[in-house]
């Protein structure tokens, strides 16, 4: 984190914070300025348990069976498995 003494550019509240250092002092925003400009008001990490999707699937890499996945997919022509996956990362 890097300590300092900005002005929030939406409401004008003091920064002493940040997660990064910033090149200028142009546009920036205090974290409540920051949620209300994404239009949004849910947090930024999600809460709870992450829905997970039932199908049949084949992995593209090796040929083993993929029965869940964490979103759906579109195109299932480049699935691949968690290890794969991670090889080839």
């Amino acid at each position: 984190m890097f300590q300092g003494n900005w002005k929030c550019s939406g409401c004008g509240a003091t920064i002493t914070e940040l997660p990064f250092e910033p090149r200028s002092t142009e546009g920036l925003k205090c974290r409540d300025c920051h949620q209300k400009g994404r239009g949004s008001s849910a947090p930024a990490r999600p809460t709870g348990d992450r829905k997970m999707f039932e199908g049949d699937w084949a992995c593209s890499g090796c040929g083993a069976k993929i029965t869940q996945l964490p979103f759906e997919p579109r195109d299932t022509s480049n699935l691949k498995c968690i290890d794969c996956f991670k090889s080839s990362r």
